[in-house]
């Protein structure tokens, strides 16, 4: 099947001088089901659509938004698989130099603030041409924020951007059915009632439903305890089975965000992924794009993740519900992946948000219809989560066995919280699936940090850790487990990071990677660093807002860097426990020599981060 078109030549090939549905994105054009964009252009498609893609428009002016001329019925704009201020800056606010969305990893190939732009840019171009917004971006920002980067709380995007309709979540019913709604002749300003979707009325005008009201943004920005509320109230209304119409007061307008979209079946999941995808970047790209080579060879599996992780997106984009492809449907995109002249045989990750948990949902069907619990597994496992591991067991087994396949790792997550009531996946995970280094997320040891985090805490941690090492000594392989963590997290002070750094050393742990809390739009852990409270009590809590103290965490946890210890042993000093220095540190490591080569700025070399499953692959 020919890529989508993007230009007027290619649009003559297939013999279109006009086009129904244009989509702006962020990112390159990859015509794979892993971005956003492309696969919501191929939904569209299949139903009936002609659709052309303008990828990373010069938005300077409005003359690269009309290169496709006007659509007929509507613009759909996504600023690409990552909010563009995350893609931009660091946790420190610095400009990033990369962009792994972009031929030749180019950083500037999109503004800042992509959604709005490109909408301002569209109406000056088409002032009368509905704009429909969506993407990860629109998806966090849906309700009024706090934006890190300004360090204030902003509108919803939907009033920000003045688009006509914001479309959250991965948007294949909602976009479909606004399509064919007005395709039908309906105009964009009648379409009031699609799930998944938000738009804005006038205080005077009547709204039909069962609905909650949240703080208005004039309290939300004047009030932190309101902002709290209204995100507690918000994240209660994520279940599509039981949720309600929002509606938050921006001035004299109402911003209405409707239920989420209802998962998609099986069935259904398994058709979009047999859209005739080319698995390739447009031809026109001369450079290589770093975010297709790392998701060229691996296959999603599933969506959605019910994990709950207070810093992570996941579930305000893609849902709580696992929706799981079929056996079948994997297979036949493994087979077709063994078929490409590039492929070496080896799988790169099979798994989605969460690798474990394929094939699982709610056990009781009854309760998941009033259920409200942001997370299935904190503060414990659910009594009516199912969580056998058969399907798993069963789909890693089938794919290893294809033919052209030499080896399959598993490199998205897993949660090893879960692996306990899963022995067979664990075994199969510990003997046949990982390269070398298995990627787990502990993110802190600390009870009361991971408690704030919603993830397990030490001693579940230190039981996986125990028993992965067993097995692979059993099994005779050299493998170690990478855990991620995450420094300046709300509720973590410097003595936090100390006794973790301690709690790793003890393990024989080195880290080479930690992430420094970054406050993106729309979690509980973003709720928490701007208030400076726990929404869900009340609590209040340290929050490391400083670039100082913020450094000093990180730099505890990579006291085996040379590049570290001279932050390490300021951390130490701070803390009045100098005398860790050479129980933390190597021996040797402060001796003036040592602090010498810091000062002379010589760097070791370290190893290569892992490569994981990345935003681009399982959030659009």
């Amino acid at each position: 099947m020919p890529f989508i078109p993007t230009t007027l030549q290619e649009m003559k090939q297939r013999r279109w001088d006009e086009l129904d549905v244009i989509f702006i994105s962020g990112d390159a054009y990859i015509d794979h089901p892993s971005f956003g964009v492309p696969l919501l252009a191929r939904w569209l498609e299949a139903h009936g659509f002609r659709i052309g893609i303008i990828s990373q428009p010069d938005w300077r002016s409005k003359e690269s938004f009309m290169a496709l001329g006007r659509p007929r019925l509507f613009f759909g704009i996504s600023a690409g698989a990552m909010d563009s201020m995350v893609a931009h800056y660091t946790p420190a606010r610095k400009l990033r130099h990369d962009d792994a969305y972009t031929p030749g990893n180019r950083h500037g190939a999109r503004p800042n603030r992509a959604t709005i732009i490109y909408t301002s840019r569209l109406k000056e171009a088409y002032r009368d041409v509905p704009v429909v917004i969506g993407g990860i971006e629109a998806s966090l920002r849906r309700f009024a924020h706090y934006d890190y980067w300004e360090d204030k709380v902003r509108r919803s995007l939907l009033l920000d951007a003045k688009a006509d309709l914001l479309v959250y979540g991965m948007a294949e019913r909602a976009l479909l059915e606004v399509a064919q709604r007005i395709r039908s002749g309906e105009r964009m300003a009648d379409i009031r009632d699609v799930r998944g979707t938000c738009f804005s009325l006038s205080t005077q005008e009547r709204l039909e439903g069962e609905r909650i009201e949240l703080p208005s943004l004039d309290q939300v920005v004047t009030d932190k305890s309101k902002f709290a509320e209204a995100f507690r109230l918000s994240s209660q209304e994520q279940n599509p089975e039981c949720a309600r119409i929002v509606i938050q007061p921006h001035g004299s307008r109402l911003m209405v965000c409707m239920p989420p979209a209802m998962p998609l079946t099986e069935a259904e999941l398994d058709r979009v992924y047999a859209l005739p995808f080319e698995k390739a970047p447009h031809p026109g790209y001369k450079d290589t794009i770093p975010a297709w080579e790392q998701i060229k060879a691996s296959i999603t599996s599933h969506r959605g993740c019910f994990g709950g992780c207070a810093f992570c997106a996941i579930a305000m984009h893609q849902g709580t519900t696992i929706q799981s492809r079929s056996e079948a449907s994997v297979i036949a995109e493994i087979d077709a992946l063994a078929a490409k002249p590039w492929f070496r045989g080896s799988v790169s990750d099979v798994g989605g948000p969460t690798a474990n948990m394929y094939g699982l949902s709610c056990g009781n069907p009854a309760s998941r219809k009033l259920c409200r619990r942001a997370s299935c597994l904190f503060p414990q496992i659910c009594k009516n989560l199912s969580t056998g591991d058969k399907r798993a067991v069963g789909l890693l087994r089938k794919v290893r066995a294809r033919k052209g396949v030499r080896n399959v790792a598993v490199s998205s997550g897993v949660r090893y919280d879960l692996m306990e009531r899963q022995p067979a996946y664990f075994t199969d995970l510990v003997g046949h699936h990982v390269s070398g280094l298995l990627k787990i997320a502990p993110e802190h040891l600390a009870e009361h940090v991971t408690a704030l985090m919603h993830k397990p805490g030490r001693k579940t941690f230190e039981e996986f850790f125990k028993r992965f090492r067993e097995e692979s000594a059993r099994l005779g392989k050299r493998q170690s487990i990478v855990p991620y963590l995450i420094s300046g997290h709300p509720g973590c002070t410097l003595g936090d990071m100390l006794d973790l750094a301690l709690v790793l050393r003890k393990l024989g742990l080195k880290v080479e990677q930690v992430q420094d809390f970054t406050p993106t739009p729309g979690t509980l852990s973003t709720c928490m660093f701007y208030t400076g409270m726990d929404p869900d009590s009340g609590k209040a809590l340290h929050v490391a807002k400083s670039d100082r103290e913020k450094g000093l965490q990180k730099a505890l946890l990579l006291w085996h860097l040379p590049d570290e210890r001279r932050r390490c042993l300021e951390g130490l000093r701070e803390l009045g426990r100098e005398e860790l220095a050479n129980v933390l540190i190597p021996e040797g490591a402060a001796t003036g020599a040592a602090a010498g080569r810091e000062q002379r700025g010589d760097r070791h070399p370290q190893r290569k981060k892992p490569q994981g499953s990345g935003q681009h692959k399982r959030c659009r």
